[in-house]
């Protein structure tokens, strides 16, 4: 800027006549011609734009100041102009002087303007914060998570990021990220003593401050492949979890990059801590996915095929269509040999859902347990009922027992219902018989009473097992008509000589086509067929009276 050729008292320069008022106001002030040269300015002025004590700053406008004046005198109205010098901000206001000169006043906002740096600053912050938030907790998968948080964190927080994932033996997986690169990941054996602060981090405790780790102590295995120049900065922090950290955060800087501030360091923290309850979570989800799936591998229906030269067939479906188990089961546990019984057991639990599932797992387990007793239904039973009546439930059970052999050409099964509905049996003929065994509820009396009764089945016979779910579905053109059991037998009519799959996959899509979309209990059936090529041709109709003869057997 050009010094003032006038006194303080009487400032002047090219005719302009500056006022004591301004002249001495503690505003800076500068007067431009239309050339954008300074012509005039005050003290506060001077002051403002002298670099060092005894020299006069430079003739001219600041740019950012020049640019407006050019508007200005271009005829363009002048606006709100905001511009720095000597590192404070400051607001310019235009007036008109003399010979067409302008006068710039500056007042300084500089603490306005931090404050809305720093207010913008937050809410850029927190803005990302909620898209990390968003974008960690829109996945329950470990890996993820794990590879959302450590690309956001080169992102948005650092030039690189690893993540230290908890030890699993002595070996710890981590997984690497530059700005804008791609996510890598390995596990390896790893000192963490080498990182400071790392065994600290992964054991939870508070981060070490930046200020305390030395960039150089920082080892190979703990730098993302291809990270170019030293490294000038780093921030260690643990990723808090639930009970026990999910890992640890490392950032990286360059050394041709300013190192972390006090607030980056800080605001690290709020990430890691949003990071670390994702990953938690994520992991608590895989563990208890886990568990669930261990035992429901357990409660699950038994996959059946042909044992013994005998079918078996079975379909469960649970009452809530997201459900895998419920209050219905079957079993089958095939004898040792051939000339051993092949143990059946079908079961309805009172209810549905998790609750009934919980009882039909122990239910199956005593079961289970009894086998070498089970040539004796009675007994079995008793047992059963004795150990329902012991525990905690209070529901009550319903049984159909199967004790299964082939003898020759026929399949003899022994039948026994505790509450359970009888067995349909579907003969080569057309015909459905009742299988004629009765008995008591599990779980609801001291004794259980029960009539056992003897079924042998020729080939391409079947002897159906099903759960009430099956013939209390409810549907229809109103929907208020049971399947009820004469449309069961008319359909097992239809299934003559029909494999055992065949015959369950049938009696299944009929009640569900009946349903038509509406609640249903659970509904289980199991199928056990003599199969046409087992020992043998197929018997013709009215050609197998012993087949259709019935052994009973009440205690």
């Amino acid at each position: 800027m050009i010094p003032s050729p006038g006194t303080p008292d009487r400032p002047r320069s090219g005719g302009v006549h500056v006022s004591t008022a301004w002249g001495d106001a503690p505003y800076p002030v500068l007067v431009a011609d239309r050339g954008g040269n300074v012509v005039e300015t005050n003290e506060a002025a001077r002051h403002l734009f002298t670099r060092a004590e005894g020299e006069p700053a430079v003739g001219a406008l600041p740019d950012w100041l020049a640019r407006a004046h050019r508007r200005l005198t271009g005829g363009i109205p002048a606006q709100r102009v905001r511009g720095t010098v000597a590192e404070r901000t400051f607001e310019a206001h235009a007036s008109s002087g003399e010979d067409g000169h302008t006068v710039w006043w500056l007042v300084e906002n500089t603490d306005l303007h931090l404050a809305e740096q720093a207010l913008r600053g937050e809410r850029e912050r927190t803005a990302l914060l909620v898209n990390i938030s968003s974008a960690l907790f829109s996945s329950l998968n470990v890996d993820r998570c794990t590879e959302v948080t450590v690309r956001m964190a080169a992102d948005h927080l650092a030039d690189a990021a690893v993540i230290v994932a908890p030890s699993q033996g002595h070996r710890h997986t981590l997984t690497y990220a530059q700005g804008g690169g791609e996510v890598t990941r390995k596990t390896a054996a790893i000192d963490p003593h080498t990182v400071p602060g790392l065994t600290e981090a992964l054991q939870g405790f508070p981060p070490v401050p930046t200020r305390w780790i030395d960039p150089g102590d920082i080892p190979d295995w703990a730098v993302p492949p291809g990270f170019t120049g030293p490294i000038g900065s780093v921030i260690v922090t643990p990723l808090p979890g639930y009970g026990m950290p999910a890992g640890v955060l490392v950032l990286l800087r360059p050394s041709t990059r300013q190192a972390f501030s006090d607030g980056e360091e800080v605001f690290a923290r709020l990430f890691a801590a949003r990071a670390g309850a994702a990953l938690s979570a994520a992991r608590l989800y895989a563990e208890q996915a886990s568990i669930t799936t261990t035992l429901l591998r357990e409660l699950l229906p038994p996959k059946l095929e042909r044992v013994h030269g005998v079918e078996y067939a079975g379909i469960y479906r649970a009452a809530m269509d997201h459900e895998r188990v419920g209050g219905d089961f079957y079993d089958v546990h095939p004898g040792t040999d051939a000339t051993k019984e092949t143990f059946v057991v079908l079961g309805d639990v009172a209810g549905k859902g998790l609750e009934a599932a919980v009882l039909t797992g122990k239910i199956r387990s005593v079961l289970h347990a009894l086998l070498p007793l089970s040539t004796d239904h009675q007994r079995v039973l008793n047992l059963l009922n004795d150990a329902v009546l012991t525990s905690h439930h209070t529901r009550f059970a319903t049984l159909v027992l199967a004790s299964v052999r082939r003898r020759q050409d026929q399949v003899r099964i022994r039948l026994t219902s505790a509450g359970h509905l009888p067995p349909l049996v579907v003969r080569t003929d057309g015909r459905v018989e009742e299988a004629p065994t009765r008995g008591t509820l599990i779980g609801a009396l001291p004794a259980v009473r029960t009539q056992t009764t003897e079924v042998a089945l020729a080939p391409g016979e079947t002897c159906l097992l099903y759960t009430d779910g099956i013939t209390e579905a409810r549907g229809g053109p109103l929907g208020d008509q049971l399947y009820g059991e004469e449309r069961l037998r008319a359909a097992l009519r239809e299934c003559v000589r029909m494999p055992a799959e065949a015959v369950v996959e049938r009696v299944q899509m009929l009640a569900s086509q009946w349903l038509g979309g509406r609640e249903h209990d659970d509904m289980a059936t199991l199928a056990i067929t003599n199969p046409v090529d087992g020992h043998g041709a197929p018997h013709m109709a009215g050609g197998h009276n012993d087949s259709r003869a019935y052994t009973r057997e009440g205690r």
